[in-house]
């Protein structure tokens, strides 16, 4: 059972950490007004408060002043500011288990409507949320009592709010519901029980169990990135580790062969071009022993712990490579079942380039191993097999367009990548 069935969330300080934007902006802001720029301290005094006062009360700026200095202030925010933030850790899993449990999730803040959409749709948590409360852009802000009492549902039988500073603890009494302090956002311990906090979480992990009780975090995800040499999966794994911990998802990042250690040891052996004689049946037996390993030691224990796991290469690289490049045929798939279990992923991105321009690239960039020496007719019995598993309809297999460039690369993965680790409701990708 959740503790609480409405939750209002504040933004900056408890969903993101969210200071390197704002005081980079609110200090062009004041340098742009002529004042001089504080210390990095005062500065954080800028994230929560309404900006408007901050300029005021901070630098000390008249009325008309402190509206233009605003607006200067959202001139670079808006443009990157906002980016500039990161999903604390641990909200990600927080937000995903209140949502499939049931759960009725807002949001109070006085940023901009406009910006609070599109952070939360950038960070991959708005499928989260039922209500967005916050001011329209040049409103005065109209205080979080107010904007409390806005997100709350018709009806609800406990709630509470999550927030890091004095407004957000006052604005939950004021509206009458629980007031939990975030302390690793940027408020004091003294100024939130002034406030009137009810409960204080010094971590994301506290405020978990302030919220969630008991409730178990649902297992994490498995997500694998396929292709033929060169076809730029790789660079699109690490650009989706950079981007999913952006977003607070707990994520392990792995490789195949590898993981872990016995396994890095074992493809040491596989991609070693002194291994040429190698046989392909113990090519195809090694390259699974391998994965037995991995899966033990690296990804089923991550999934266990609700970790979301972003593989280079997995399964369907050794029925690829070694069932059908090699000629070995099923029986890969075979030996591979005890391999694998049931660690089988949700979601396996197989990356298009023509074996031709895929080779051509990855060999511009560093000396081939032992498996990039095999011949053309071998590459193409590869990339066939990956293509006929992205004929394989309503299945988890997604063919991305790898001819673009890497951010349009990118770009389409992250779609796919998002509406898995969202979906709460066990629908397809």
């Amino acid at each position: 059972m959740l503790n609480f069935d409405t939750v209002i969330f504040d933004l900056d300080g408890t969903i993101t950490e969210s200071a390197p934007g704002i005081t980079k902006s609110a200090a062009y802001a004041i340098e742009k007004a002529g004042y001089a720029v504080p210390d990095e301290s005062t500065l954080t005094e800028f994230v929560g408060p309404p900006l408007y006062d901050s300029f005021r009360n901070i630098c000390g700026m008249t009325d008309e002043e402190a509206v233009r200095a605003v607006k200067t202030y959202r001139e670079r925010h808006h443009l990157i500011g906002w980016r500039e933030a990161r999903v604390y850790n641990g909200i990600f899993e927080l937000l995903y288990t209140l949502k499939r449990e049931g759960a009725y999730i807002a949001l109070a803040s006085s940023k901009p409507v406009d910006l609070c959409e599109k952070t939360l749709e950038y960070f991959a948590i708005r499928p989260f949320f039922d209500k967005i409360s916050a001011p329209c852009e040049g409103e005065k802000d109209p205080g979080k009592r107010f904007l409390i009492t806005q997100a709350l549902p018709e009806s609800y039988d406990r709630a509470c709010m999550a927030g890091d500073r004095r407004f957000d603890m006052a604005g939950a009494k004021q509206a009458g519901i629980y007031a939990v302090g975030a302390l690793y956002g940027y408020g004091t311990r003294e100024e939130l029980l002034d406030a009137g906090a009810d409960e204080i979480c010094e971590s994301t992990a506290a405020l978990r169990q302030a919220l969630l009780g008991d409730t178990p975090l649902a297992k994490g995800r498995f997500i694998t990135f396929e292709g033929s040499d060169g076809c730029g999966k790789s660079t699109q794994h690490k650009l989706m580790k950079e981007y999913l911990e952006s977003c607070g998802v707990d994520t392990v990042n792995t490789r195949e062969p590898g993981g872990c250690p016995i396994s890095e040891r074992i493809r040491e052996v596989l991609l070693d071009v002194k291994s040429l004689g190698m046989t392909d049946e113990c090519e195809a037996l090694l390259f699974a022993a391998a994965r037995a390993q991995h899966v033990h030691d690296t990804i089923a224990p991550a999934l266990e712990a609700g970790k979301t796991v972003l593989c280079d290469r997995y399964v369907d690289s050794s029925i690829a490579y070694q069932g059908a490049g090699r000629g070995l045929g099923d029986w890969v798939r075979q030996i591979n079942e005890r391999a694998v279990g049931t660690c089988v992923p949700e979601l396996t991105l197989i990356f298009d380039i023509s074996p031709e321009e895929a080779i051509k690239r990855r060999l511009g960039v560093s000396e081939a191993d032992r498996m990039e020496l095999s011949k053309d007719d071998f590459r193409k019995r590869v990339y066939e097999a990956f293509m006929d598993m992205c004929k394989n309809e309503n299945s988890r297999y997604c063919r991305v367009d790898a001819s673009g460039s890497i951010e349009q690369i990118h770009e389409i993965a992250r779609q796919k990548v998002v509406k898995l680790i969202t979906d709460t409701n066990g629908g397809e990708i």
